[in-house]
């Protein structure tokens, strides 16, 4: 499979974010629409972006610069882990409560209290663990 957040991974990150009813359903909802940066903590810029359009990705590859809505950062073995055996709710808010999950831009705790937005959250990253 292609590297971690590299423009082939991104696309086919977002090819399986579409086709995942449980995320598309309750953003489509709530008319969410955001850029989401993904990448690791120490580095400048986040590696890749998707662009969700009430709900569905319309774009995804290598970051170019775009104005993130959401900027989440974990270390690769973090990422790693997470890949291999998704976090559910509590994992997620233990990773952020320790510093493993930082989000450079955007409002964790928030949407964390909106379910529209955190059961997806949830679920993205079982949908990344099918990528890799």
């Amino acid at each position: 499979m292609a590297e971690l957040f590299s423009e082939d991974w991104m696309q086919a990150f977002g090819n399986a974010w579409n086709d995942n009813g449980d995320i598309t359903g309750p953003l489509s909802e709530a008319g969410f629409n955001s850029v989401i940066g993904y990448g690791y903590p120490d580095d400048d810029a986040p590696t890749g972006v998707i662009v969700v359009e009430n709900g569905v990705v319309t774009a995804a590859g290598n970051y170019g610069g775009e104005d993130l809505d959401w900027d989440i950062r974990a270390s690769r073995a973090q990422w790693d882990k997470w890949l291999s055996k998704p976090p559910g709710m509590a994992g997620l808010g233990m990773a952020f409560t320790t510093g493993k999950l930082k989000f450079k831009v955007g409002d964790y705790k928030g949407m964390m209290k909106n379910p529209s937005l955190a059961g997806p959250f949830v679920k993205s990253f079982g949908t990344m663990a099918s990528v890799a």
